[in-house]
């Protein structure tokens, strides 16, 4: 895996400011430690940290044609790089390494834009090509890999895997985007193509942009999506059989290294069935990397133990004390925006356990929205139905009045929460999946918010993302449809990220054969019954799992990979939540009511209320206004990644 970076004049072949292209690449060393590279001409600069994986000796970066006149810089894998190749050796194109990046490189050359129709991968990269002065950046379907990018009034294009790396140019303005800031606190992190400045964007999932020197600046250009077809009307015995050589195959690609490699065990069903079908593939014990917790409550490590023991694994474990959250500064630090998942900290100390034994890793990623795993897609399931019996002009002033009036019972699980039940039955379908998904709900982002900042938005919602997605859904199958709006938010905004900059962080590569894309495309032809079924989720994964994984492995209650945040925010982190949330960094924005500020605070803290994850969302915010908005350009060169 790999960090990229670069700046592209529009206009003309302006020199290149070689010492901001160098401050930007070193930025992302954690992201290839191994070797650096630039690549500077008139008018352009490439830079690469390099994390090698495959080809370790001629697969530098940036890498050229025979000619030298296509050049590329490329994070990520080409998993069906092999058979590419013969297919290009056959149209007359010469191979000098024996890397997936040259791939890249003679694929441009031969189908053009269309080149990325042919990858099977995780991928972002940046490639030029001199001859049609062009420039063409291109991300993987479900952006497994970043990949941010700026266009500067002067019209300097700039771009890189982390937002740090356009940061640390020095050109780019920090002035935060007031929209971002609404999707965050509904999110927990920012949506695509949306960043937390005004000035860069995110190049969204499955998108290319084409910019040609002297041109008019294009948009991105969308190659790939997923289409919820639900037509295959397969048995699930047929479907067993099919998803087993599905998941090998996908799994089989995914092991191709030149350098240790492993697997995250949590324990789960989606980890665990990695870890299964690599034992079938290995002639090796394959590598486990898990962590345990001091509290019960979110301990998972007796099940990761038992599929270990099963499968004769070099299993790895250590223990995290529940009290670890003297990470926040670096989280806040190394994710570059405002980011809210507090799940990101047990992802950051389980990468940090991997890579003392391996460099790539595989991950049970994806696996919730491949196969419907998510205990949240049950609670809308029970809710479509009583939406559908009862007409939308009935249901929406009815149930809107009692979840106006019904109190609230945060301390109660989620069926029995009424006030949101009749919230959600007031609202359609989508509306209401986005309020159930939201960590800060409608009316508490109202409340949160000064009438200036409101002011700024003039009337914006976060909701706003959630429908342009279901318009372009192409289904209005229920599960289907939040399957498909979970794989255009949550997953890219949320999963992925955190796995990237935390695997990064510590110059791991992981891998994710469950979002394999023609896995994704194969399971949306399958009934939404073949993937939940009443109060059971993954239906066809954890019946395709029976021979190989035990019951209570498959058919235990999700835990999830959390932190105690209640315990924490009313223990050892009281004074630091006070302080963060009440203290003058967001005073000094303008943005927040004082009054709700102090509301949150002290309910939680007194235990009349559960305020954790509205907590943890301002405190995380507070900390990029901190370690990244007020951080001198010359920190980013040189990232603080410790604990």
């Amino acid at each position: 895996m790999c960090g990229i970076s670069g700046i592209f004049d529009t206009r003309g072949r302006r020199e290149i400011d070689r010492v901001a292209l160098t401050r930007m690449n070193e930025s992302q060393h954690h992201r290839g430690p191994d070797e650096g590279g630039l690549h500077v001409e008139a008018g352009l600069g490439l830079g690469h940290r390099r994390l090698s994986i495959i080809d370790l000796s001629t697969g530098q970066q940036p890498l050229y044609n025979e000619d030298r006149s296509v050049c590329v810089v490329f994070n990520g894998e080409i998993y069906n790089y092999r058979e590419l190749i013969p297919e290009l050796l056959a149209l007359g194109h010469v191979f000098h390494t024996r890397s997936d990046t040259e791939v890249i490189v003679h694929a441009w050359e031969a189908w053009g834009e269309d080149c990325v129709r042919r990858f099977r991968g995780m991928f972002a990269f940046a490639l030029w090509d001199r001859n049609r002065e062009t420039l063409f950046l291109a991300r993987d379907r479900l952006a497994v890999k970043p990949l941010y990018y700026a266009f500067l009034p002067d019209g300097t294009f700039l771009f890189g895997s982390e937002l740090k790396s356009l940061l640390a140019h020095g050109g780019l303005a920090r002035e935060i985007d007031p929209l971002a800031v609404e999707e965050y606190f509904a999110l927990g992190y920012v949506a695509e193509p949306r960043s937390i400045f005004r000035q860069a964007k995110k190049l969204p999932p499955a998108h290319i942009l084409t910019l040609r020197r002297g041109q008019p600046v294009g948009e991105p250009k969308a190659y790939w999506d997923v289409r919820f077809r639900l037509d295959d009307t397969c048995s699930l015995e047929d479907a067993c059989a099919q998803l087993d050589d599905k998941l090998r195959e996908s799994i089989r690609l995914r092991m191709i290294s030149e350098v240790p490699l492993g697997a995250f065990l949590s324990g789960g069903v989606d980890s665990s069935a990695v870890v299964a079908l690599m034992a079938g593939l290995s002639e090796e014990p394959v590598n486990t990397c898990s962590i345990a917790f001091d509290d019960p409550a979110f301990d998972e490590a007796v099940f990761a133990r038992k599929v270990a023991d099963r499968y004769q694994t070099n299993h790895h474990c250590e223990l995290v004390q529940s009290d670890d959250f003297d990470l926040i500064d670096t989280l806040a630090a190394l994710y570059d925006e405002p980011y809210a998942d507090s799940s990101a900290i047990p992802t950051y100390r389980v990468c940090q356990l991997a890579r003392k034994h391996v460099t790539v890793a595989l991950s049970g990623d994806g696996g919730d929205e491949t196969f419907g795993g998510y205990r949240r897609y049950r609670l809308h399931l029970m809710e479509e139905r009583m939406r559908a019996a009862i007409p939308h002009g009935v249901r929406s002033p009815f149930f809107g009045l009692l979840g106006r009036v019904y109190p609230k019972a945060d301390w109660a699980p989620r069926m029995f929460r009424a006030k949101t039940t009749f919230e959600g039955l007031a609202r359609t379908s989508v509306e209401a999946y986005f309020h159930s998904v939201s960590i800060l709900r409608g009316p508490m982002r109202a409340q949160l918010f000064s009438d200036r900042f409101r002011r700024e938005i003039d009337g914006y919602t976060a909701e706003d993302v959630f429908r342009s997605h279901a318009a372009r859904a192409g289904t209005d199958d229920p599960l289907a449809l939040i399957q498909y709006l979970d794989l255009k938010t949550y997953l890219v905004g949320d999963i992925n990220t955190k796995v990237d900059r935390a695997s990064m962080a510590h110059s791991l590569e992981v891998r994710e054969p469950l979002m394999d894309h023609e896995l994704v495309e194969w399971m949306a032809t399958l009934p939404s019954s073949l993937k939940v079924r009443g109060q059971e989720g993954k239906i066809l994964l954890k019946k395709a799992m029976e021979p190989r994984l035990p019951q209570d492995i498959l058919y235990r209650p999700k835990m999830g990979f959390a932190v105690p945040l209640a315990r924490w925010f009313r223990g050892p982190l009281k004074e630091r939540v006070r302080h963060a949330v009440l203290g003058s960094r967001l005073a000094a924005t303008g943005w927040f009511n004082p009054t709700y500020l102090q509301h949150l605070v002290d309910a939680h803290q007194s235990g009349a209320h559960d305020y954790s994850a509205p907590l943890w969302t301002l405190l995380m915010f507070e900390a990029f206004l901190r370690k990244v908005l007020d951080a001198p350009t010359a920190s980013l060169v040189t990232p603080s990644v410790t604990g």
